[in-house]
């Protein structure tokens, strides 16, 4: 698998196309870096990675750790990786149809460090856009620059994709994911009051972000 890295700061997680090259399919683009500042974010982003049973159980263990330190990301901490697995398998199978591909993000060690996937619209009118689920960065690599540099990637690689116009994605309220996204380049066009639930007396917004591709 040729990989690329992700250190461009862009300028700009919560539908599905028909098939599309999955898993293992090869098709990772070189990213450009005109601010030549990939050593400071030594992150190496792959598209449509290999997904071997090693890189599965390194991905549900970052997934795991990132819910567990309160990321939001589909679940509420405490997790274990069988409670993740099941998701995980879903995107699995949703890779296998062509529906959904996955950004693999690995620190300078070669350790999985972050992931984002895409998943395509089936909807006629609505395959000039994708949506951008789980994106994910390893806590101990906070503060290193891998989110931006994991948005530049994904926002480059939707780019070599066919009739991709836009990237869409959703966030919940109060975690400050909506003005990250928002430095990436995402603006807001939608949010719900409400309408997640952490917890007994804790609803949060649903908050959904657009990026045009133009």
């Amino acid at each position: 698998m040729v990989g690329y890295e992700a250190g461009r700061t862009p300028v700009a997680d919560e539908a599905d196309r028909g098939p599309r090259p999955g898993t293992g399919s090869g098709r990772a683009r070189a990213l450009t870096d005109p601010l030549g500042i990939v050593d400071r974010m030594p992150l190496r982003c792959e598209l449509d990675p290999e997904t071997t049973p090693e890189l599965l159980d390194s991905v549900c263990a970052l997934w795991t750790d990132v819910s567990n330190a309160g990321g939001a990301v589909g679940f509420v901490p405490p997790v274990v990786k069988d409670d993740i697995r099941p998701e995980l398998l879903k995107h699995l199978a949703a890779m296998t149809e062509g529906r959904t591909r996955l950004l693999l993000g690995r620190d300078e060690d070669g350790a999985v460090a972050a992931t984002a996937f895409f998943t395509f619209n089936t909807h006629r009118l609505m395959r000039h856009w994708c949506w951008l689920y789980t994106v994910m960065v390893h806590p101990s690599h906070q503060g290193k620059g891998y989110g931006r540099a994991l948005m530049a990637a994904a926002e480059d690689a939707a780019r070599t994709m066919d009739g991709i116009r836009g990237i869409r994605l959703t966030c919940r309220g109060g975690t400050g994911a909506d003005l990250f996204y928002g430095r990436c380049g995402y603006k807001e066009v939608g949010r719900v009051p409400g309408a997640i639930k952490v917890a007994d007396d804790d609803f949060r917004d649903d908050v959904t972000m657009w990026l045009p591709l133009n």
